[in-house]
């Protein structure tokens, strides 16, 4: 059975076309939502160090990326971390559930929520799955645990910045805040994947909790000249005028995704020295994006001026 954002829940108005000018918002959604289990410590998570902001609201990222249909809204955050519900956008070229009797083939495009951390199809037990929060861009389509998802189930995960660690000697690591110096929302590169116990194999969806859990990677890539210097990874950012391609239920081939992939040009990224209180996930306020270091005085001296 196919799965959707909203398959399970009434539309609050009429089928809406690409292009109109305001998002449908429809009645929160069920996700599934079961124990996450164990996960490695942060340190062992490899390619982005696992942390970003999508402080945006629900109402900008809807203008950024033409949203039809709000499935679910978010709550802005300073310090996204892996196995929390982020938001999500895809396209669903339909048939969407009938409004007046007429079932609608439009494609749309959809905000929804998932888990960070995609659990593969295959996997039995969520609290044994890996923790995959990033898909290398070298290998998502070639990859068992991905190259379903890269031909068939690719998303945009919303994001303000992300933030990374830089190794300074021998000392705790650096973060930094790297985000577009005009503030604008950006969009990742990600892969979605539905998930559901074995154990509830031929069980009604909805009881004994057993719904179908949602859950995203992000794709990363090797690190542009211009950030290198602070992490070798870096999230695949989809420029605007890629996003209807990227998001295009119709392209299934695996070596067009691939080639499509590899023409997203590096993000233009300012990294700015932020405060170690990133460092634990208890801390989520604009603070932690405020520049500290030379950054922070320099700041500080010309508002003073």
């Amino acid at each position: 059975m196919r799965r959707r954002f909203a398959g399970r829940i009434a539309q609050a108005g009429p089928t809406a076309d690409r292009g109109t000018t305001g998002p449908q918002r429809t009645a929160r959604l069920r996700f599934g939502h079961r124990p996450l289990g164990r996960h490695p410590p942060w340190g062992t998570l490899k390619g982005m160090c696992g942390r970003y902001a999508n402080y945006h609201s629900t109402d900008a990222v809807v203008r950024a990326f033409g949203i039809d249909r709000i499935a679910e809204s978010f709550e802005p955050s300073w310090n996204i971390a892996p196995t929390q519900r982020v938001a999500i956008i895809r396209d669903d070229d339909g048939p969407h559930p009938p409004q007046d009797g007429v079932a609608s083939v439009a494609r749309l495009r959809e905000l929804g929520v998932a888990r960070w951390g995609l659990v593969p199809s295959w996997a039995k037990v969520l609290a044994d799955a890996p923790l995959l929060i990033n898909a290398r861009s070298e290998t998502v389509t070639t990859k068992p645990a991905f190259r379903a998802a890269a031909s068939r189930r690719r998303t945009i995960v919303p994001a303000s910045g992300y933030y990374e660690w830089q190794a300074q000697g021998r000392g705790p690591k650096t973060p930094f805040f790297l985000a577009p110096q005009d503030g604008a929302a950006i969009g990742f590169a990600g892969l979605y994947e539905w998930w559901r116990p074995a154990s509830a194999a031929g069980t009604p969806e909805g009881e004994d909790g057993q719904d179908w859990l949602c859950s995203v990677a992000i794709i990363t890539r090797a690190a542009n000249d211009t950030l290198g210097h602070i992490h070798d990874r870096m999230p695949v950012v989809v420029p605007q005028d890629l996003v209807d391609a990227w998001l295009d239920p119709t392209l299934t081939d695996r070596g067009e995704v691939g080639a499509l992939v590899g023409a997203m040009p590096p993000p233009a990224l300012v990294p700015r020295e932020v405060s170690r209180e990133v460092n634990s996930v208890r801390h989520n306020s604009a603070a932690l994006i405020r520049p500290v270091g030379p950054q922070g005085e320099q700041m500080r001296s010309s508002t003073e001026g």
